[in-house]
């Protein structure tokens, strides 16, 4: 039964950080108004012109989220590949079938052309 004053300790002590980090940022942030000229964004020192939300195709991000998940399944790789000797069989075999979904997926993604930039 001591073990969940532990729980109940990190509980609380997660939810005081949380809090205190809301509590810190708002004491820290610009709140002052200012000129009109400060809130104005630029980029590198030079005022902007035009729109400065603009939009951006949607290949872009189909690229990017393409990237985040074969980026990720890189480090599952490169782990494995570290303790290949080690491995036995049935982590081999594992592999292969991973590699595999991931060919599916790539070939899936080829096919319905989300890898042709339009």
């Amino acid at each position: 039964m001591e073990g969940i004053w532990y729980v109940v300790g990190f509980i609380v002590a997660g939810i005081s950080f949380i809090f205190l980090v809301i509590a810190l940022s708002w004491l820290i942030s610009h709140r002052t108004k200012g000129s009109r000229a400060k809130g104005l964004p630029y980029e590198s020192g030079i005022d902007t012109y035009g729109d400065t939300h603009g939009r951006f195709g949607v290949s872009y991000y189909m690229y990017a989220l393409l990237f985040v998940a074969f980026d990720i399944e890189v480090v599952f790789i490169f782990l494995w590949a570290i303790v290949f000797r080690d491995l036995l069989m049935g982590g081999i075999v594992s592999m292969g079938i991973f590699i595999a979904i991931l060919m599916l997926g790539l070939a899936y993604a080829w096919r319905k052309g989300v890898l042709t930039w339009r």
